[in-house]
């Protein structure tokens, strides 16, 4: 599996275009900034490289000032959004069914992001993580707004009885959290996952809500499509921009290679193969990902070193001071004392 110019269908990027002109932004300088026309964007069939949508959210959040962008682009989105993969969950028997239709198809949805759905006695998760590197704005902005429009799209599927769950964020609480308040079945928690991604856990059996507009044949011809649309989806990128943004997306401690391959539904042995390719190894991008995490836990005062040591994942205060060093010539506390009299 490779990584490289992946494109994203442009149809979400045109709703987030119609959010925008609510608001009266002149959205023909973001189109401008992204390198995409209007009709072009609003072109049934058409794609994005992942560059262009990050050139596109930059400049939305430059010209607009506001930090809430994707709870309002989440809610915009419908089930309808998603084409066939839409479709077929609509057609299915009931939320579970159409759940995992979405998880098996989310390449179609968003290559950018892989989502995992899974059921266990009376409980079921949905879960996203990304699969390509993006920046950190674009990051929280695709994420929360997966978030968002995954919790309308539950209501909409449901016909809006969707039942309390627990949303667990990767990212720090941000400015505008107190808006979480318009989706009041959801119970938030911001920076409690120790990868980049967020999770939804409901109490519930979603095999005991069924749907309205359930039609086998049609389900069954959605699904074909989709299969056939998958098979020629490959998404193309360098492996290492992803696990080195993993890694430095991380909460508590790193992720471990064979965490990071799970997620690509590689073996270690696959992801580690292509880093190597691409001339880098796990063991360096980890360093990296650790010391760079490091200076700037250390430059922001607020933590003790011993929390720091945890933080990364070292048993203790020790084990940090040597690493620290090894790499920098400096103890931790040197290293925050040349800083505080720079």
């Amino acid at each position: 599996m490779s990584l490289a110019t992946v494109e994203v269908p442009a149809r979400y990027y045109a709703r987030a275009g119609e959010v925008l002109l609510r608001m009266g932004v002149d959205i023909t300088r973001i189109l401008k900034a992204a390198r995409i026309s209007l009709e072009r964007i609003n072109h049934p069939d058409a794609m994005m490289r992942l560059d262009q949508v990050e050139a596109l959210v930059a400049e939305a959040f430059a010209l607009t000032g506001r930090t809430d962008l994707a709870l309002d682009v989440g809610r915009a989105l419908k089930l309808s959004s998603h084409s066939l993969v839409g479709y077929g969950m609509l057609s299915s028997p009931d939320a579970d069914y159409a759940l995992r239709l979405a998880a098996r198809f989310f390449k179609l949805i968003m290559p950018a992001f892989r989502m995992r759905y899974r059921t266990r006695s009376g409980f079921a998760e949905i879960a996203f993580t990304p699969v390509l590197s993006m920046s950190r704005l674009c990051f929280q902005f695709h994420l929360e707004t997966l978030a968002v429009a995954t919790h309308w799209e539950l209501r909409e599927l449901l016909e809006g009885r969707i039942p309390d769950y627990d949303l667990y964020y990767s990212i720090p609480e941000p400015p505008h959290a107190a808006r979480y308040a318009e989706m009041p079945e959801a119970r938030c928690h911001f920076g409690w996952e120790p990868t980049p991604g967020l999770r939804m856990v409901f109490a519930t059996d979603f095999r005991e809500h069924p749907l309205a507009l359930s039609d086998p044949s049609a389900l069954k011809m959605a699904e074909q499509r989709c299969n056939a649309m998958v098979r020629t989806a490959l998404a193309r990128g360098r492996v290492s921009d992803w696990v080195g943004m993993m890694l430095r997306e991380s909460g508590e401690g790193l992720p471990t290679l064979v965490e990071l391959a799970h997620t690509l539904n590689l073996s270690p042995r696959t992801l580690d193969r292509y880093l190597r390719r691409e001339g880098t190894h796990y063991r360096e991008l980890a360093r990296r990902a650790r010391l760079d995490k490091a200076c700037a836990l250390i430059a922001t005062g607020d933590m003790s070193l011993t929390q720091i040591a945890y933080e990364l994942g070292y048993t203790d205060a020790a084990n940090f001071t040597r690493a620290f060093r090894r790499e920098t010539g400096l103890s931790p506390s040197a290293y925050r004392r040349r800083l505080r009299t720079a």
